[in-house]
């Protein structure tokens, strides 16, 4: 497996843009997803960064690093989003490498802690990640916090 920043190999592009709004998007916010991209990765030290895992060129898997998640925690940064490993590809550590990819990145970028949101129970502190707070999403809802240091 491979782990690359999509503006490496632009002939994967379209599909991560397609890959990443199919799981977290919705019908209406394909040219946000798109346009975020687009306009990602242009400086190797700025966020966000979008990346995608490679298995014999196909794309198995997701994340994104961003300044913020769409949340009420603009004190905090960065955050690890969009993590998505293909269901066939399920079990086989894939995640966790995306995990460790993405706490790796962070480190070079000169960040202490990485953050993330999510509804998930038992999946992220299986991996050590720290449930520290909760934040507000644009709707009102409560989202759980998690954060790991990237040492």
């Amino acid at each position: 497996m491979e782990i690359i920043e999509i503006h490496q190999r632009p002939k994967f592009f379209q599909e991560a843009v397609k890959l990443f709004w199919e799981q977290w998007g919705n019908e209406s916010n394909y040219k946000f997803y798109e346009d975020c991209m687009i306009h990602a990765g242009k400086d190797s030290s700025s966020l966000p960064i979008f990346y995608v895992a490679l298995e014999n060129n196909v794309i198995i898997g997701t994340y994104a690093l961003l300044r913020n998640d769409i949340n009420s925690r603009q004190d905090l940064f960065p955050w690890l989003a969009c993590l998505y490993v293909d269901p066939a590809f399920r079990g086989n550590s894939i995640g966790k490498q995306l995990l460790e990819h993405g706490l790796h990145v962070t480190a070079k970028l000169g960040h202490e802690k990485l953050y993330l949101s999510s509804d998930l129970v038992g999946y992220y502190e299986q991996y050590g990640w720290i449930n520290s707070t909760i934040t507000y999403g644009p709707f009102g809802d409560s989202i759980k916090v998690y954060e790991k240091a990237v040492n």
